[in-house]
């Protein structure tokens, strides 16, 4: 008997689950990347928690989430309003040295600014802290890449373009964006229909990147990130001042002009790392308004028809 369902109620790792998971604005839902286990869970992380100390340093005089633990991964959907709504979605990818994510200063915070301008967030809470024998970023990717596939498959009845579907990372989350865009293929096996379309991204705005490049080896690129002529679009926000070195940002800027895609690089003399959207003294802080300016640029802020 043929079911009646829409295609995207057979996803079986579109599971719904509770809302509201951090403090701000609240998602209209939240989701289960998977829908059992985790590829590779072997559920010996521990307890999800937020892991801030009183002795971890504030952004711009207020704490941040450092949600640590992560075995369960998740969607969170945060719709623009129907007046603003442009059609455009933005995956975001909190940043954390994939120890743990900056769930609001590198995610919620991100979410409320992407629905200011009119497009519908994606907040992806990712799997952290690295597992023993894996790579940093393969768990992280896994996640990452079912989660582009099942916003794609979704895209139409969410009433959003699916050839507008982007990412924003942040420090490790800039170099999970680079490693979503570079992967040939999906590095788990497939789970359903999700996972037949495709998960690259359609432009990227990777901010204070980490991992891009190889310093020991006169800063090559990376090889999880290496670029080639059909990757996406991309914005680079970072500081020269910023520990991680800006390198990452400048030199990935580099072989992604000599591959001839379109790309814009913001560098600023000061601010450091990990400002999130938090405005502070430092220039770096007002990069919110260059993206909006590229986006726009690039007609991603344009309304759709519908």
């Amino acid at each position: 008997m043929k079911s009646s369902l829409p295609q995207w109620m057979l996803v079986v790792g579109l599971a719904l689950i509770t809302t509201n998971p951090v403090h701000g604005a609240e998602p209209s839902k939240v989701f289960e990347l998977w829908p059992a286990i985790a590829p590779g869970e072997k559920g010996d992380i521990g307890e999800e928690k937020d892991a801030t100390k009183p002795a971890d340093g504030l952004v711009a005089g207020k704490r941040v989430i450092r949600l640590g633990n992560v075995s369960k991964p998740t969607l969170s959907i945060y719709p623009a309003a129907r007046e603003k709504d442009n059609g455009t979605m933005v995956l975001v990818v909190p940043g954390g040295g994939y120890h743990i994510l900056a769930l609001d200063l590198e995610g919620t915070e991100v979410c409320e600014w992407l629905n200011s301008i009119g497009v519908t967030a994606a907040l992806l809470k990712y799997r952290v802290p690295v597992r023993a024998g894996q790579t940093k970023h393969e768990a992280p990717l896994q996640d990452a890449q079912r989660a582009m596939g099942l916003l794609r498959l979704r895209a139409k009845e969410l009433a959003l373009n699916p050839q507008r579907l982007g990412t924003i990372g942040f420090s490790a989350g800039g170099h999970l964006v680079a490693a979503l865009s570079s992967a040939p293929e999906r590095i788990y096996p497939p789970v359903d229909v999700a996972d037949s379309v495709s998960c690259r991204p359609d432009f990227n705005i990777v901010i204070h990147p980490g991992y891009l490049v190889l310093k020991e080896q006169g800063d090559r690129i990376a090889p999880d990130v290496q670029v080639t002529t059909n990757h996406p679009p991309t914005f680079l926000a970072m500081t020269q001042d910023d520990p991680v070195r800006i390198e990452n940002a400048v030199l990935y800027y580099m072989a992604l002009k000599q591959a001839k895609v379109p790309s814009e690089l913001h560098a600023y003399p000061t601010g450091g790392h990990g400002y999130g959207l938090r405005k502070t003294e430092h220039y770096v802080t007002s990069w919110p308004d260059r993206a909006t300016d590229w986006m726009r640029s690039r007609g991603l802020l344009s309304p759709l028809s519908r």
